[in-house]
């Protein structure tokens, strides 16, 4: 880190990750200037945290100007910047040292990192590794492109302690840096969905996708979806996307191997007879019935992780502990507790009605929803026959709750309350044992609280304090 002690930095792009990058080179005393092209009427809380560091860093927003990246010594830019940026390329022609923060911090880490990627389901499947990896006594860093970015491990010496790194990357950031050479790649899955602002067609999002697992070497691990990526799908099979992957490739199934007859075929991991198996290293079995967690696609998850910690020959009694103590990620359908027999999800990170509806089906019998919050365009009619079969009592806040009530407030029993507090309390009160309370706003959080994490954050403290 000492090459970088004093210099002159620009960070391009103010977010989550220009934060964690000030952090890092303000420990290193550098001379720093900040740059987004958002205007400043757009960046008030922002300017107010950024002023807080002594001395406060040079800041340009509104637009990139050329000399702000000709004047720096090193420039470093966010997961949301396009690496092709005109200003970053000008830098580069002129032999200035310019980073995506995925690099910067690749480069400083001397740490076996495990890397997550796929179109969705990353962060849950890092976190879940990171979890086990944990119970079975290992010191984890867990980040990337979620909460965490990766260049935090390097604020106050965190990297000496660290065992391993187990990082969310996402195809943007793989697009700006592809020499991640991990010990493990994850592949959860590859969705036609991409930003075709970054991506020229659906041949370049695939080829940068699959990038990492280009670089494993023999005595490295490739996991898959078995599911969704191993039997021909148009042009999408295992056999043609995997052909040239060098290290030891396992699969994981939400179905059975042996039902599907290719049991004698694969490694990995499947759900069989009410267990999970994995024939990795030995045979384990698992058991999935106290599963604390809910729904399909967090079964999906847990067969990924386990399959990554069977690779890592992680102890079988630290895999079948976190089946039964993994929380899940906060603020999406994370469990907050069990109070008189009645369980409490923390979904605050939906934050429209189609999200509401994938947590609303991850429970088996009806829920007491806790819904509602800043009012916009959203059309609620066609969410009424949810509402009807999934909801036992509605209890609707926010700018948007007498909108909502008018359109499928008829679904079910509803009630306006006046405040977030009144909403937790009421729905307490309706409750038996046996049920669910669910926040799932499928609204914004924005009328009342920051973000969609201070409404998450604020509800757990409610709950607590029933």
């Amino acid at each position: 880190m000492e090459r970088f002690r004093q210099r002159k930095v620009l960070i391009v792009g103010i977010g989550r990750t220009g934060f964690a990058l000030l952090s890092f080179f303000h420990q290193l005393e550098c001379e720093i200037k900040i740059t987004d092209v958002k205007p400043i009427f757009e960046l008030n809380k922002e300017i107010k945290r950024i002023k807080k560091f002594k001395p406060v860093p040079e800041m340009a927003f509104g637009e990139h100007r050329d000399e702000d990246f000709l004047d720096a010594d090193i420039i470093v830019y966010g997961v949301s910047v396009n690496p092709k940026l005109p200003q970053l390329e000008l830098a580069r022609s002129r032999g200035r040292d310019v980073f995506g923060q995925l690099e910067l911090a690749d480069m400083l880490c001397k740490k076996p990192v495990i890397v997550v990627g796929g179109s969705f389901g990353r962060t849950t499947v890092a976190h879940m590794i990171g979890h086990t990896l944990k119970i079975d006594g290992k010191n984890v860093f867990v980040g990337g492109s979620s909460d965490n970015p990766f260049i935090n491990l390097f604020v106050n010496g965190q990297d000496r302690s660290v065992d391993y790194v187990v990082l969310e990357v996402s195809a943007e950031e793989l697009q700006q840096y592809g020499g991640l050479k991990p010990v493990l790649a994850v592949l959860t899955n590859i969705d036609d969905r991409y930003s075709e602002d970054r991506f020229k067609n659906f041949a370049d999002y695939l080829d940068t996708t699959l990038s990492v697992s280009r670089s494993l070497g023999l005595d490295n691990f490739f996991v898959v979806n078995f599911d969704k990526l191993y039997a021909p799908k148009g042009n999408l099979s295992g056999a043609a996307l995997f052909s040239d992957v060098k290290g030891q490739i396992y699969w994981y199934s939400r179905k059975s191997f042996i039902g599907q007859g290719v049991s004698d075929l694969v490694r990995g991991s499947h759900f069989h007879d009410r267990r999970i198996h994995s024939n990795i290293n030995y045979h384990s079995e698992f058991k999935v019935s106290k599963m604390r967690i809910i729904g399909e696609n967090n079964r999906e998850n847990l067969l990924a992780s386990i399959t990554a910690c069977k690779a890592l020959n992680i102890s079988d009694d630290a895999i079948q502990t976190c089946i039964e103590k993994f929380p899940g990620i906060p603020h999406r359908i994370e469990f907050v507790m069990e109070k008189n027999g009645v369980c409490f999800y923390n979904d605050s990170k939906s934050e429209s009605m189609d999200e509401m509806l994938i947590s609303l089906e991850a429970f088996r019998g009806e829920v007491i929803l806790i819904a509602g919050g800043k009012d916009t365009e959203q059309i609620y009619d066609p969410f009424f026959d949810v509402l009807k079969r999934k909801v036992r009592v509605l209890v609707l806040v926010g700018e948007s709750k007498e909108k909502i009530n008018r359109c499928i407030g008829d679904a079910t029993q509803t009630f306006l309350v006046g405040s977030f507090e009144e909403s937790v309390l009421l729905a307490y009160q309706k409750s038996r044992t046996g049920d669910v309370i669910l926040l799932s706003p499928g609204n914004k959080s924005t009328d009342i609280f920051r973000d969609f994490e201070e409404r998450g954050n604020y509800f757990k403290k409610l709950v607590y304090q029933l």
